[in-house]
């Protein structure tokens, strides 16, 4: 089923590729990149109403869970 988004594509597209490019102008290699994106996913789901925080970090890890490629051969 495809996803519906309430952003548009290049919106989504051009944050994506910004954060994309500081993550490589700074050669952070995954560990270090998995940690800054997930303190500031944190970050982000901290700054909710305490009432929203639960079920939006459950549908995170859902769509997070849903989108990794678990074959052998993926990279």
């Amino acid at each position: 089923m495809p996803i519906v988004s309430k952003y548009k594509n290049e919106q989504f597209d051009a944050l994506m590729n910004d954060l994309i490019t500081v993550l490589e102008k700074h050669k952070a290699p995954v560990d270090l990149s998995l940690m800054v994106l997930g303190n500031l996913t944190t970050n982000i789901i901290n700054g909710m109403a305490p009432a929203q925080r639960h079920a939006i970090t459950e549908k995170f890890v859902q769509a997070l869970t849903a989108s990794v490629d678990n074959r052998h051969d993926a990279h």
